[in-house]
């Protein structure tokens, strides 16, 4: 297992699309998470210029406030319901479906170690990956609030180490979730395209819909109440994130569930999406 899981995080890290996919998400978790609210908050005028379109008028007081190291947990995990998570499950759909495309699946599972200790290797490999693009996140998020609180003559205040291992925690259970629907989705469809096109659709217009229409039709609701991304934004929104429905909110968060269950919910699927891709890859012909 461990040759394995060494062996695809060399793969892993010499893949291009690996680096794009996660230059991208930290450049959207800076760009939306610090660069949008300091331009508004520095050209906020009271008018309707572009701190309001940006802030949606948002006090200056108010976005300031969001930018400070004491934050940062919450700006760290505010992105990943969605933006985050879609990057992170297109990562997973990929590592998983190219390998089918490419036939390397195939000679690897005839000619190399069993089926399941090379597709934990793959596992393990995303995981190792995984943890190191949220740490880096946080490092890079107290990084800006620091810039910013510097620049502004403010008081610099650390997150406590409760609220930055929740943050952590809870930007580790959004992503690995996203992820492991990927690696599903790949293993399902053995090919990339057919994959990231599912995953996006879903998590990105599907879910956004029946969540859109649930308040109408009492079942669905019920339904929309214990969807993946559901179950993600709650989480976020558990630890402080502005829900969606807010005029400054960021899309994809909730308070559907409470913090627990959404973590117990996230934490089932994220079981239930690695058990079918295992079981799938052991029992299916590669041949066909």
């Amino acid at each position: 297992m461990i040759a394995s899981v060494r062996a695809e995080l060399l793969r892993l890290g010499r893949w291009p699309t690996t680096w794009v996919l996660c230059g991208t998400w930290l450049v959207l978790n800076l760009t939306f998470g610090y660069v949008f609210n300091y331009l508004s908050y520095r050209s906020d005028d009271g008018g309707g210029g572009f701190a309001n379109q940006v802030s949606d008028g948002a006090p200056a007081s108010t976005l300031l406030a969001q930018l400070m190291p004491d934050r940062v947990p919450v700006t760290l995990v505010q992105g990943m319901p969605m933006f985050g998570g879609a990057l992170v499950l297109i990562l997973g759909a990929l590592a998983v479906g190219s390998g089918y495309g490419w036939g390397t699946w195939k000679t690897v599972f005839t000619t190399g170690p069993r089926r399941v200790t090379a597709m934990g290797g793959t596992l393990g490999a995303l995981g190792i990956m995984l943890v190191g693009l949220v740490v880096v996140s946080f490092i890079l998020d107290l990084v800006a609030a620091f810039t910013v609180a510097a620049a502004e003559s403010q008081p610099t205040t650390w997150p406590t180490l409760a609220d930055s291992a929740q943050g952590l925690g809870a930007g580790l259970l959004i992503c690995a979730m996203w992820m492991a629907g990927g690696v599903m989705l790949g293993t399902l469809t053995r090919g990339p395209a057919l994959a990231v096109g599912l995953g996006l659709v879903w998590s990105l217009v599907v879910e956004n819909l029946l969540r859109g229409v649930a308040g109408l039709l009492g079942p669905l609701e019920t339904v929309t109440n214990v969807l993946p991304g559901t179950a993600a934004g709650s989480i976020a929104g558990a630890i402080g994130a502005v829900v969606q429905s807010d005029p400054n909110g960021t899309p994809g968060v909730t308070t559907v569930l409470g913090g627990t269950a959404a973590a117990l919910l996230l934490g089932g699927y994220l079981l239930a999406f690695l058990a079918a891709s295992l079981a799938l890859t052991a029992r299916r012909d590669v041949t066909t």
